[in-house]
């Protein structure tokens, strides 16, 4: 994986655990607005997450167990 095709994997998987973390633990008033959203907290927390999300998935495609090329090849031959 190149530089700029890990910084988008990085930044698509940051972007996904964002959104998946962001409901955590909020309590809302009655207007309906969060009252503490630690926000801080919540983006740490997603960027360690999405750390070794991203480290797995270079892994992956790193150690060749799957070969995405051939995948790819595969399917260019049979479509």
């Amino acid at each position: 994986m190149g530089p700029v095709s890990g910084i988008v994997v990085f930044l698509l998987t940051w972007w996904m655990v964002v959104f998946m973390v962001l409901p955590w633990g909020l309590k809302r008033d009655e207007q309906g607005r969060p009252e503490d959203p630690q926000l801080k907290k919540k983006l740490l927390v997603v960027t360690g997450v999405s750390i070794v999300i991203w480290a797995m998935i270079y892994l992956l495609i790193d150690s060749d167990l799957i070969s995405f090329r051939e995948i790819a090849e595969t399917m260019a031959i049979e479509g």
